[in-house]
Formats: structure tokens, sequence, C-alpha cells
């Protein structure tokens, strides 16, 4: 041996005992390193038959999908194992007789660069991202080879090798490439393609399957690893001629991207390390029903202005979204398009209004045909008014809530006592909303700002009796946890209320006569025009549309009925098959506390004996304010004057039928254009006793005793008390007195104002028949 051959192996030696010196440290002190959630992972979402939807990149820009080694095909494993590193189940991670004929090779005869890496070695390469092809690169690869195979298994290192090797492009991990690639999962593979898979990382750039250069590269090393698998597993000879066929690869530029909308809003729902196979909730032939409807729907509008929509499909039963359009369309920059308007803020109109109604029942506060009062109202310094800016005077409930009238909205949410609509709100977790102080009672006429997943949760909580569940976007999700915010009876009530809705004028005839199913449905429209809804529930389904701008720009053309009202029945119309829907039904069982009745038409109570008409409608018993209806009354007429006795001679009297509405719905119908016979007045023979026995009790409107009043020293005016009291039509006079002290005369319907002082108070009204009333009420100092 030569003095240079000399100083080789010296130089040699001393390289290959810093080397064990290393390797012998990485076994002692290195920690357990990480090998699953040291990197992000990409999410592939199917729809729920299995259909891939869109794969979405990880952080780092590449298609990186994480499985477990029991769902990669066995297959793929052997051969990637065969391939790369035959000895693997055998040596420590490292083989060193192959790195000590590597090194003498490629750095002390440099004769010519050969490797000797190991899957465990290439995990650590991947792992810690080495430069391998320097002597130091290749030390630390060692050294943490090391490390990763004292602190896991075999199969351990093998999963992490599978999941991290490049396949070409920016496509990591044999879940991504046979996903990409061949449209399977990484356990579906045939093998042909596993075999071709697994010759890819060893050169991925220059063996990539979806050029024709790189695809004639991986086939030739892919048939040298096929002599190899045939010689140790003589068994698979039989498949040999499936590698003459074809493989049908599909590049990146090829991946679908269906429903992009849902499928953003489910990867920020998930967690970062919620990645691999999602099996989401999307029923894709519904999903492509819509975007047609809207596409051909936008389109005949946009004449008007109408430019835009969002849709919301869930089924109520699962709670399973199952189809969502953020927009009309995703790629449309003049209309925001990636803006998703399903978690989009924005006013609901006066589609909330049917849980203001629905808390209304629960209070005992009305039932359907209770009779409402749509007339002028002043609350504080809040003046509700319609729609169409008018009022039509004396309405039953369920009338008021389909033809969405603003003030007896107003007035129910006012009268709540059980549970102001702000707490139901907050129950219902709507998030974002600001104090209570802040609506005041413009809440139920959409002054406060919801989405429409918010919406169709609340929907769905009437479908389903009350009961408000989270809404889930993947399959045979279980629910959890469920909170009553309404009885099962009161949901009931609203939703064959709102069935009776009738269809928007403007509708398709056909869509409106060919559906069988009862749609209970509402809508609303926003302030200054900006935002147009329809929500409803038909069959499974709770589906809600909104039209508008997302820029919040108002058209005249954006009113709910009309401009969402169409789109939602031609929805349901393609999406609801059971043509026998209805409320009653689905809903209506046995155990529930809601009675069926014949009710008089016109006033909303229990007919009497002289009610003209009747109609059969829905209570609870014990909780509805049902009662007799005394407005229909006959009455005894003397037959030669004409005026009314206090008793029936049958040969000198006739009874008569006469409406006996009070006092504030004679007001209501006289705003309203109604003119209604008053009954005569009382003959001189009747005594005052005998018309105070007759008739209706007046009932004191103001004050209340429920209320505290304020005396103000500092503004005299402040400290009256309006007396005003709801009484019989035929009476003309009303005497107010205060603790037994008079106060002085009004007329029905007018108020007389009394100077209070504080303190603790009884006030008393007597009409001109003798029938009088009385109420405590307190007033109170403010220094």
């Amino acid at each position: 041996m030569d003095r240079s051959d000399y100083v080789k192996t010296r130089k040699a030696l001393w390289l290959l005992g810093g080397v064990v010196l290393a390797i012998l440290s990485a076994y002692l002190f290195c920690p357990k390193p990480e090998l699953v959630q040291f990197t992000s992972y990409s999410k592939a979402f199917f729809d729920r038959e299995g259909k891939l939807l869109r794969i979405t990149l990880a952080e780092d820009e590449r298609y990186r999908l994480f499985a477990p080694l029991e769902n990669i095909s066995n297959d793929l494993i052997n051969a990637t194992v065969l391939y790369e590193d035959k000895d693997f189940y055998r040596h420590r991670g490292i083989d060193f007789s192959a790195i000590f004929r590597a090194f003498w090779t490629t750095y002390i005869t440099k004769r010519h660069r050969i490797g000797a890496s190991t899957i465990t070695m290439q995990v650590a390469r991947l792992r810690w991202n080495i430069a391998s092809n320097t002597v130091p690169g290749k030390l630390q690869q060692i050294i943490r080879a090391i490390q990763l195979n004292r602190h896991y298994s075999k199969n351990e290192i093998l999963q992490a090798y599978l999941n991290l090797a490049p396949y070409g492009r920016n496509i990591e991990g044999i879940a991504a490439a046979s996903l990409i690639y061949f449209n399977k999962k990484a356990n579906e593979l045939s093998l042909p393609e596993a075999l071709t898979l697994s010759v890819i990382p060893q050169n991925p750039n220059r063996r990539t399957p979806t050029n024709n250069n790189g695809y004639q590269k991986l086939i030739l090393a892919r048939d040298i690893l096929m002599r190899r698998w045939f010689e140790v597993y003589p068994s698979d000879r039989s498949k040999e001629k499936y590698f003459d066929l074809p493989l049908k690869v599909r590049s990146i530029e090829e991946l679908p991207f269906t429903a992009p909308h849902f499928t953003q809003y489910v990867d920020r729902e998930l967690s970062r390390w919620d990645s691999g196979y999602i099996l989401t909730s999307l029923d894709n032939v519904k999903q492509s029903q819509i975007e047609s409807i809207v596409s051909d729907y936008i389109s005949s509008r946009s004449r008007i202005g109408i430019n835009n929509a969002a849709v919301l499909l869930i089924n109520y039963k699962s709670m399973e979204i199952e189809a969502m359009l953020g927009s009309a369309d995703f790629y449309n920059a003049d209309i925001f398009g990636q803006v998703n308007g399903v978690l989009a803020k924005r006013s609901p109109g006066s589609a909330l209004k049917p849980f203001v109604y629905g808390l209304a029942i629960d209070d005992g506060l009305i039932h359907p045909m209770t009779l409402m009062r749509d007339s002028p109202r002043k609350y504080g310094g809040f003046t509700p008014e319609n729609y169409d800016k008018q009022f039509l005077g004396p309405i039953l409930a369920k009338d008021a809530l389909t033809q969405s009238r603003n003030v007896p909205a107003v007035d129910l949410q006012a009268r709540l006592s059980k549970q102001s609509f702000y707490a139901f709100l907050n129950q219902a977790e709507i998030s974002g909303l600001k104090k209570e102080e802040f609506y005041g009672l413009a809440l139920a006429l959409g002054g406060g700002e919801v989405s429409m997943l918010e919406l169709v949760r609340l929907y769905a909580m009437l479908a389903n009796l009350g009961r408000l569940q989270k809404i889930s976007f993947v399959q045979n999700s279980k629910i959890e946890k469920e909170t009553r915010m309404l009885s099962a009876e009161a949901s009931f009530l609203i939703l064959y209320m709102l069935k009776d809705n009738p269809p928007p004028d403007n509708i398709n005839y056909h869509v409106v006569h060919a559906s069988k199913n009862d749609i209970a449905w509402k809508t609303g429209t926003s302030w200054a025009f900006r935002d147009a809804w329809a929500i409803g529930i038909s069959g499974d389904y709770v589906v809600a549309v909104w039209i508008g701008n997302f820029d919040g720009s108002s058209n005249d053309a954006f009113i709910g009925r009309t401009a969402a009202g169409p789109l939602l029945f031609s929805i349901f119309d393609a999406v609801s098959h059971d043509k026998d829907w209805t409320v009653k039904n689905e809903l209506l069982t046995a155990s529930l506390n809601v009675k069926q009745i014949e009710m008089c038409k016109n006033t909303g109570d229990l007919p009497g004996k002289y009610c003209p008409s009747t109609i059969k409608s829905w209570f609870i018993p014990g909780v509805s304010p049902i009662k007799v209806s005394n407005i229909y009354r006959a009455i005894p007429i003397d037959k030669n004057t004409g005026f009314r006795e206090c008793w029936h001679e049958p040969k000198e009297t006739e009874l008569k039928v006469y409406e006996f509405w009070p006092s504030d719905f004679m007001q209501i119908f006289k705003l309203a254009g109604i003119s209604l016979k008053n009954p005569p007045a009382y003959s001189a023979n009747c005594s005052l006793n005998q018309k105070s026995a007759s008739g209706q009790q007046p009932i004191i409107s103001s004050p209340q005793p429920t209320l505290e009043y304020v005396v103000r020293h500092d503004d005299d005016s402040d400290s009256e008390v309006p007396l005003s009291a709801i009484v019989d039509p035929d009476v003309n006079k009303l005497f107010w007195f205060v603790n037994d002290s008079y106060v002085g005369t009004a007329k029905p319907g007018s108020a007389l104002f009394w100077k209070g002082k504080s303190g603790h108070h009884i006030a008393r009204v007597v009409d001109d028949s003798g029938r009088s009333a009385s109420t405590p009420f307190i007033m109170s100092n403010i220094n």
C-alpha cells in the first residue's frame, strides 16, 4: 500500500468512526420525532355517493393525503418494498454494507455516485428535508434514520414513507397519487396500477405519468419491476395480460371542483388535522339540479336586475346539508361570485316572524284564529308600518302571519312574557347580535342580521317540532345535542298556518299544480329592498332562497314573494318527490296536545249560538286563549219603536242579531273603511241596573298594573297617566275615577289624562250603562 492509499484509508476510518459515534448518540439520546402531524395535509371531499368533489392543497401547496397503512393496497406496499428496499424488514433502518460500498465508490475511488438509502433513510430525508447528496447531509440522514428505527416499528416507518414519498409534480403520498391519477382510493388499486405508482418516487420528475415522455419512462421502469414481481409472486402470473392494457391516467388539471362554496365551507369547519377522505352529505344530483334551475332563473330575470342568488337545501330529518349554492356563479367576479351567500349576514326581513308567533302561542297569547289588530300603533319612538303602507284592520293570526303584516308581529313581540324574542335568538345561537336595546321591537321585522345557515336551522327546528339541532355536512352524523326552543304544539301550529300561504302569483303554472305536497313557506324583504328571501318546508327538506347583491345595493324588484318565491317553488318541484306530503300527516302525532274544533269564522272564538259561519281550526287545550264568541248577540227590539229593550216579550219585541265589536275594533273598522251597524239605543223603560246586567263590562287598557309610571318633578307633563278602556259599541260615555275620586268623562276610543302623584293607585271606569271595571297601578318618583 502506497502512502496515498494509506492516507485515504485512514481518512475513511476516521469518518467511519465519527459515523459510528454519531449513530450511537442518535440511538441513545434523540427523542421520538413526530411523523404524522409535523406537516399539513390535503382533504378529499366526496359526495354522499362517493364521487369526488374536490381535493384541497396542503399548506405548502402540495397534494398530500394521509392514509393509514391498513388503507393502502397490499400489492402497492409489497411492490414498494421490493423496488425500494428489499431488505427493509431485516435491517435496522440502515444497510451498513451498502452504505460502506456507496461511500467507498462515491467518495474514495470516485468511480461513480451510487446510493444506499433505505426506506427508513428516505423517510428521514423527507421528514427533515435533508440534502442527502452531501457528506454532512448523508451523515444527518443516517443519524435520523437510526432515531426513527429506535422509536418506530417497521410498519409505522413504511406508513410514513408511503404518505410522504413524491409521485410527480406537487403530488406526495400514495393516497393523493392514487386518487389523482386513477380516481381510486389507495386500497382499491389494481396490480398494474400499484406497480406503476411504486416506481415513481425513485425518479418523480422524469416518470410523470401525465405526459407522453414521462409515461414511456414510467412504463419501462414498471416492466422491470413487473418481472421481478412475478419471480417473487409467481401466483400472480395470470395477471400479466393486464399489463399490456393502456392506463387511464388523470392529470391535476382534470381534477373536479364541484360545489366550491360547500367544499370551502366544510374545509373551514374542519380542523387542520381532519384530513384524508371526507364523505360529505352533499347530494350531487340535487346540487346540479339547483345550479341549473338558478342559472335559468337568473338568465330570465337579469333584465330587471336580478343577477345573483344563494340557495341552501337540508334534510331536516338528518339535519344534513344536501345542496349549497353560495352564489349564482362562483367564477363571476362582477357579482363577487366567490362570496358564500349562505354564510353572509343579511337582514332577514319578515322571515323571522314565524318564531315570534310560535313564542306567542306558547305564551297563551294567540292561536291560529285569534283576532288581531292591524292598525296604527306607536311603541315609544317606534311606529311600525306595513310593506304596503296600509292597515287591514281586524285580521286573524294565521292571515297576519301569511300576509306578513308588520304591526301584529310587533304587537306580539311587545307582549311576550315568558321569553323575549331577543333571548330566543340568543338561545338559538344567532351570532353577532348587538345588545337587546339596540334593536327594540324591530327584531321581528328583520332589524337584526342572520345567515341563511342560521335561518334554515331555525326552520328545521319547526319541522322537528321545536327541537333545535346542529346542521351537519357529513353523512350519518350523530345528533348529540338538541335544545327545546318551542313546544311541539306551537311548532305544528306555525307550520299548519304557513302551509296556507298561497304560492307566488308569477310562478310557472305547471310548478304550482304539479306538486301535491304542502309547502309551508315564508318570505322576507329587507329594508330598502336589499334582500329578498323565501324559505319553506316540504317533504324531507328545508329550502332557503336569497336574492340580492353582495355589495348591498338595492333594487325595487327584490321582494320576497315575487323575486325569491318562484325560485323556491321551482326548487321544491325538482327535489321533493314525495307527492303526498302534508304538514298534518307528517307532523301530527298522537302525543301532540292539539285539538281541531269548529270556530266562529269572523271572530276566531268558539262559535256562540248566533255565529253566522264556522271553520275548523286548531288550538292547544289549556294554553290557547279560547273562549265563546260574544260578538254576535241577539237582543230584543221593540217592534213599534225600534229601541232596544232589556227583556224579550215575544208579542212586543223581536230578537235581532247585532255585532257587538269592542270599541278598539270599532275604531279599526272605521280606519279600514268598514261600516258596521250599531245596535239601537235602550228604550226609556230600561233601568240602569237592567242595562248594567247586560253586555260586557269595560276592559281597562291604560293604566296597566304591570307597568310602573314615572313622576318627574322637572316636567309635570310627564306625570300624566292616560286613562282608556275598551267597551261595547253601545257605550257613548265613560266616567273615570282614581282612588274613588271622580276625574272626568271621555268618549270611547279617547283617553282622559290624570296628573298623577307617586304611590299606589286604583283606576275605575263606569260606562253609561252602569258596567264597571278597575285596576291597580303604581307611580314612582324620579328626582
